[in-house]
């Protein structure tokens, strides 16, 4: 983090020149975790490089550790996780030691995956879920980073009845606050699903409900497989209806760490897909961002029958490098 002092600087001084109970908010403009790191963070502990360790000798490796392992990917936490406090704070003070931004999920919420199904789970209770993300957001702390928070929460809404989108609604709300009191250098994003899914203008009201005036953007395509174009476009119409309807725009992210050959309208382990862009700032949106691991299967269907949601499959992460 040796841009993070130059940062500090920048915003003791703007303080010094701001009206008393200014401070606060302010410093939360002034926050840029791209500009306090030198990059993506790439872990060493990801599911495809923990493979290729494993399994030097497959010949597989070569290709999954020079094109999937050594690349930047979003780490998920979830319960699996055990002590949230102490895992992320362990990977966030990683990338820290490395200057380099790392790229986190949070995929806890109570009722998770609705409408999927296969990765169903999460916190037992609202209650829980507070306590779980504000233990989440404090071990970030000052150090820079990025959170997409809780993937398809959004997009689940078709399965879910009134009361529980209220109260999904409330519990994202609560996070995002957690989000901006515990880690003021941490850039929010809710998930606003992807072009085959939700229309932009519901998913605009969408994310309205959820709080996303106080997150720094939404995400889309996570876990998908939709062309980066596509996405590009459908970022702009959710944005085009956020102003229409509430007066304001948010940046957007893409998952292209699949969408290298589009989508064939299948969303769970299809075969034929392909990995896409490298994560980076720009390419039509905000950054482009591994989010999904390649290789770790979406469920037990298609390519991945027979296997877990998030359990690393080196034949499919092998595929997705070729393209087949």
């Amino acid at each position: 983090m040796r841009k993070m002092m130059r940062t500090l600087a920048v915003s003791a001084f703007a303080s010094l020149l701001l009206p008393f109970g200014t401070v606060q908010a302010e410093a939360g403009v002034l926050a840029d975790p791209i500009g306090m790191t030198s990059g993506f963070y790439v872990d060493p502990h990801s599911n495809p490089a923990a493979w290729v360790a494993a399994n030097p000798g497959d010949g597989r490796a070569p290709a999954i550790r020079d094109n999937i392992a050594s690349r930047p990917m979003a780490r998920w936490f979830g319960a699996w996780s055990g002590d949230i406090g102490a895992a992320v704070g362990s990977y966030v003070g990683a990338a820290d030691a490395a200057d380099k931004l790392p790229v986190l999920i949070a995929y806890n919420i109570p009722g998770r995956d609705a409408c999927g199904g296969h990765s169903g789970g999460g916190a037992g209770s609202p209650a829980a879920y507070r306590t779980w993300i504000s233990a989440f957001a404090s071990a970030i702390g000052g150090r820079p980073a990025l959170v997409v928070i809780e993937p398809d929460s959004l997009g689940d809404f078709s399965c879910m009845s009134p009361q529980q989108i209220n109260e999904r609604n409330g519990m994202l709300r609560d996070a995002l606050g957690q989000f901006s009191a515990h880690a003021p250098n941490t850039w929010t994003y809710l998930d606003a699903g992807n072009p085959g899914w939700i229309d932009a203008g519901t998913m605009a009201r969408a994310l309205d409900g959820a709080g996303a005036r106080q997150a720094h953007g939404f995400a889309s395509n996570i876990s998908n497989y939709y062309g980066t174009g596509r996405n590009v476009s459908y970022g702009n119409a959710v944005n085009s209806a956020l102003s229409a309807s509430f007066g304001y725009t948010k940046p957007f992210v893409i998952d292209t760490s699949r969408n290298g050959n589009d989508s064939n309208g299948e969303w769970c382990n299809p075969g034929g897909r392909r990995i896409g862009s490298a994560s980076q700032t720009g390419g039509g949106a905000e950054m482009l961002l591994w989010l999904k691991t390649p290789g770790d299967s979406d469920g037990d269907c298609g390519v991945g029958a027979g296997s877990a949601a998030g359990q690393f499959l080196p034949e499919v992460a092998y595929k997705l490098v070729f393209g087949y």
